[in-house]
């Protein structure tokens, strides 16, 4: 790639034209229709299963939102590698990678042209359950406080599954391996935190390295700098890591 030097302008043109190609690549293919439906309905189906719950037992449109917080993020636990899994492994596969490595693009654009592609997808699949806190709202007042961390708290969290993702794409020439790959990883920094019942320090260790440990408070809305400095710093490395494994790639 080009590794003149470029102003923050051009950065970012290139960086939106990335972007702006790959969501292309997404709606013109069924893959974003069906991610988008299959999320709203799921979601949908558990908001309705938890509203009936929760107002049979007397609870609030707070306590709904709070529980469907933590179910969306395993969902999109399950839906994000799907989203990742061609970033780059398609291109690997197809051969276009080697055009991709030649523009005058750098790497670092690339890498971030795609991420902000995924992430604005999920950011549409997110507003389209902005509905549920309105629905919510007659069962019961609901501050705005614990719904805006809630989001911010799933936001943060996708950023980490979708940058972990595109890092597994990125080493990977098969989708689906990249995909189960992505899981399989996402999966394991999901439930190790169960493994920090045993205590000590390794527990301790095992506990901050859990993605569900830092996740649970923003839906209490509570909101701790320990929590947004671990998301974003997840978020950057696997970034980094990404940026390394496509230029490693021009030198195999």
């Amino acid at each position: 790639m080009n590794s003149g030097i470029s102003t923050p302008k051009n950065s970012m043109r290139n960086i939106l034209a990335v972007c702006t190609k790959e969501l292309y690549t997404y709606f013109v293919s069924p893959i974003a229709y069906f991610v988008c439906f299959v999320f709203t309905a799921i979601s949908g189906f558990l908001f309705s299963i938890l509203l009936i719950s929760t107002s049979n037992m007397g609870g609030t449109g707070a306590d709904v939102m709070q529980t469907l917080f933590g179910n969306m993020a395993i969902i999109l636990l399950f839906f994000t590698p799907v989203l990742t899994m061609k970033l780059f492994a398609e291109e690997r596969k197809s051969g276009t990678i080697e055009l991709l490595l030649t523009s005058p693009i750098t790497d670092g654009q690339v890498v971030l042209g795609k991420f902000l592609a995924s992430c604005i997808l999920v950011f549409i699949m997110l507003a389209l359950t902005l509905l549920f806190p309105l629905l919510a709202q007659h069962f019961g007042h609901m501050d705005v406080g614990p719904l805006l961390s809630g989001y911010l708290g799933i936001i943060l969290i996708s950023s980490a599954f979708l940058a972990l993702g595109l890092l597994m794409s990125s080493m990977c020439k098969n989708q689906l391996v990249a995909a189960l790959t992505s899981f399989g990883v996402l999966i394991t920094l999901w439930v190790i935190g169960a493994l920090s019942a045993r205590g000590g320090s390794i527990g301790k260790f095992l506990s901050y390295l859990s993605l569900s440990e830092h996740y649970y408070d923003f839906g209490r809305g509570v909101i701790f700098l320990k929590d947004v400095v671990y998301y974003v710093s997840f978020t950057c490395v696997c970034l980094f890591a990404t940026f390394k494994s496509i230029e490693s790639s021009k030198w195999r």
